[in-house]
């Protein structure tokens, strides 16, 4: 049986990327996103926010090294991946970026 292993997920690039290469010249791109959920409890609204770590290969990691600014809105299609430690990444296999807006000063 084949097992589905798929994510997609919106939010803000929390920090600028780091870019490093593989001992074989692939380009990898990591970065963070934090996506908020709003809820209403007794009356007040709650935030509930998740970050999430991204992982980007090779042209990809090259457009997001790039482009993923810190504050920027993304969504990101990928799989989630279990490291060595224990923790889950996320690697992307599509990145769509959001519009920026220009502050006028």
């Amino acid at each position: 049986m084949n097992a589905l292993n798929s994510i997609l997920i919106e939010g803000n690039v929390i920090a600028n990327p780091k870019k490093r290469e593989t001992p074989r010249g692939t380009t990898v791109c990591d970065f963070k996103i934090a996506s908020s959920r709003f809820y209403r409890q007794d009356d007040i609204t709650e935030e509930e926010k998740s970050v999430f770590d991204i992982e980007s290969w090779a042209k990809l990691a090259e457009s997001c090294a790039q482009n993923c600014t810190e504050g920027r809105g993304i969504l990101v299609v990928g799989r989630l991946k279990q490291c060595e430690d224990g923790t889950i990444k996320v690697v992307a296999e599509h990145v769509e970026f959001k519009p920026q807006i220009k502050k006028s000063s």
